[in-house]
């Protein structure tokens, strides 16, 4: 990226990646469990979210349609609370009917980001996190080469498995470390007894870092009260702090953080 577009990511101490080779894997539930988690952790949160082909972040953190300001340094983002610690910035905040499909091709695609990255003033953030489309297409690309580490997002299966073994070895080509593997959708979890059912095979992920050599992060269960919580806009840290979801993002969050303070 080039020097003058990282003017508002200067006070941003870590830009994290959430990405994986397909669609349908849960890359925001995630990038919103651990935004809340991470502010769970008296952390400053950014999330940039740029899924164009369904931009859900908004809803999941009770922001209903907003126009977005601009002040002298670009963009201002929307906060989430009176206190400013979890900010965010949506393309679906960009759209004029909620329901529209972007359609744009691949150089408009790759504009957006590339402005997303550079004109929002994002202030004083600790972590910032990025909510990435599926696929590894120049757009990307373009952001990936902006900051160093990343997270990538695997399910249980051959196929999932596969699209992310292909994105770690396009993000090693292209010079992008790899900062570690979740295990999404890793169980079931009953609503009723919280006993934990693999309804899937078990394993993938921590194997696939082990394949590819990159940190196994942890895994996280399929939670109906947190996929519930998400979907009226909830912060499940509040709603459900002893859930065994809860304590797995938990994890994952301290561990997240304790990689990138050690860079």
């Amino acid at each position: 990226m080039e020097q003058n577009n990282d003017g508002n990511l200067s006070q941003v101490r870590h830009v994290v990646l959430v990405l994986s080779g397909k669609g349908g894997v849960g890359k925001s539930t995630i990038t919103t469990e651990l935004a809340l988690a991470l502010r769970h952790a008296d952390k400053k949160v950014g999330i940039l979210d740029i899924d164009l082909c369904g931009p859900s972040i908004p809803r999941m953190l009770n922001v209903g349609r907003t126009e977005v300001h601009q002040c002298d340094s670009g963009w201002v983002p929307v906060y989430t609370d009176a206190q400013k610690s979890l900010a965010l910035m949506s393309i679906g905040f960009l759209l004029e009917d909620p329901d529209e499909a972007v359609v744009w091709r691949g150089p408009k695609k790759t504009a957006l980001i590339g402005q997303f990255v550079s004109d929002v003033a994002w202030g004083e953030l600790d972590v910032l996190l990025v909510d990435t489309p599926p696929g590894t297409h120049r757009a990307k690309f373009t952001l990936e080469r902006s900051r160093e580490p990343l997270v990538c997002l695997n399910l249980n299966d051959a196929v999932s498995t596969g699209d992310v073994r292909r994105e770690i070895t396009f993000c090693k080509k292209t010079g992008v470390r790899i900062l570690g593997i979740v295990e999404n959708m890793s169980g079931f979890v009953c609503p009723h007894c919280s006993e934990c059912s693999n309804i899937f095979s078990k394993g993938g992920g921590e194997e696939l870092a082990k394949l590819t050599g990159s940190v196994f992060l942890g895994s996280v269960p399929l939670d109906p009260l947190l996929s519930a919580s998400l979907e009226e806009g909830k912060d499940f840290t509040q709603s459900f702090p002893d859930s065994t979801t809860f304590n797995s993002i938990s994890r994952i969050c301290q561990t997240l953080l304790k990689s990138l303070e050690t860079d």
